[in-house]
């Protein structure tokens, strides 16, 4: 039994433009990473493409065919004001994504291996059920926990986010879902304007933790145990979703707030426990946001370290 990563090559064909902070390079720091010493039980496997019956579980149908119908050969699709942009290997990337992330639960629900990270991009936590937007085309990690849900017949899965910005679309297509659970930590205010304290869902299933500008290790621990853990202890999820940015890393030129690479083991240690308590362990790992090649690097190792040493 081991942690499984999920990656492929297509991944790094999303190309949405020179200066775009969503980059290949992005991919390559983190499979460097996760290539290095320590990292040798690590079972790696190529990510399939997701299918649209996967995509239809979050995303609306109109959106969906807007997306497959007019996605590139040459040159770029522009979805979301610039932010967004597809390029020729974009449609491949996402479905990859998805791919990934399906079969993570899968392979975890069969008890293949103990938990799973996809490296792949690019993100997805922003796209909401009829739009694209924040880089992010499909939620891969929505698109997980609903796939749970339906595949493996869950009534209780929850998604927890430590990206800096909020996922708003991982928020819109849980809001009416109680037996969809969603946590948020993040900067505000800042990108994209969602993630109130009182945005709190059908059924308390929404808890966000807006963080101020500067926020430190001390601050982000203490408020996240008093707020977001023990929401999700008291949901106690059947399955649980962990959307992975590591754009909250004090290095990260796009955002501010003052996280240090031990954070995210702290963070990744906390719930897997709950995890454990809960679920029997089963966690797939998504790869969100990080824009600082090193604290991208460096806070995905630490993060799947500690999944690593659940395994």
């Amino acid at each position: 039994m081991t942690t499984r990563i999920y990656t492929h090559a297509a991944c790094m064909e999303h190309k949405p433009g020179p200066g775009h902070p969503e980059s290949p390079e992005r991919l390559r720091a983190v499979l460097a990473a996760l290539k290095a010493p320590g990292f040798e039980a690590l079972q790696w496997q190529d990510a399939p493409l997701g299918t649209r019956d996967q995509v239809a579980l979050i995303h609306d149908a109109d959106f969906i065919d807007q997306i497959m119908d007019n996605a590139p050969s040459r040159g770029y699709l522009v979805l979301d004001g610039g932010d967004t942009v597809m390029s020729p290997g974009s449609l491949e990337a996402v479905m990859r994504c998805v791919g990934a992330a399906c079969a993570g639960v899968d392979a975890v629900m069969a008890g293949e291996v103990d938990n799973v990270f996809c490296a792949t991009r690019p993100c997805g936590h922003h796209a909401e059920p009829d739009r694209a937007m924040g880089f992010c085309v499909f939620n891969q990690a929505a698109i997980a926990a609903a796939y749970a849900a339906e595949r493996h017949g869950l009534t209780r899965v929850a998604v927890v986010d430590f990206d800096v910005h909020h996922g708003n679309g991982t928020q819109a297509a849980f809001y009416n879902k109680p037996g969809m659970f969603y946590a948020s930590s993040h900067q505000s205010p800042f990108y994209p304007g969602t993630g109130s304290r009182n945005e709190t869902g059908v059924d308390h299933n929404i808890v966000n933790l807006p963080l101020a500008r500067g926020c430190d290790s001390a601050q982000f621990r203490a408020r996240s145990e008093a707020e977001i853990l023990p929401a999700l202890r008291d949901f106690a999820p059947e399955f649980l979703i962990i959307s992975a940015g590591f754009d909250a890393h004090h290095l990260d030129p796009l955002a501010s707030l003052e996280l240090q690479d031990d954070d995210f083991r702290w963070i990744t240690d906390e719930l897997m426990r709950i995890a454990d308590a809960t679920c029997k362990g089963r966690v797939v790992s998504v790869l969100e946001g990080g824009y600082s090649m090193e604290g991208l690097a460096n806070g995905t190792a630490a993060h799947v370290r500690r999944l690593m040493a659940a395994a």
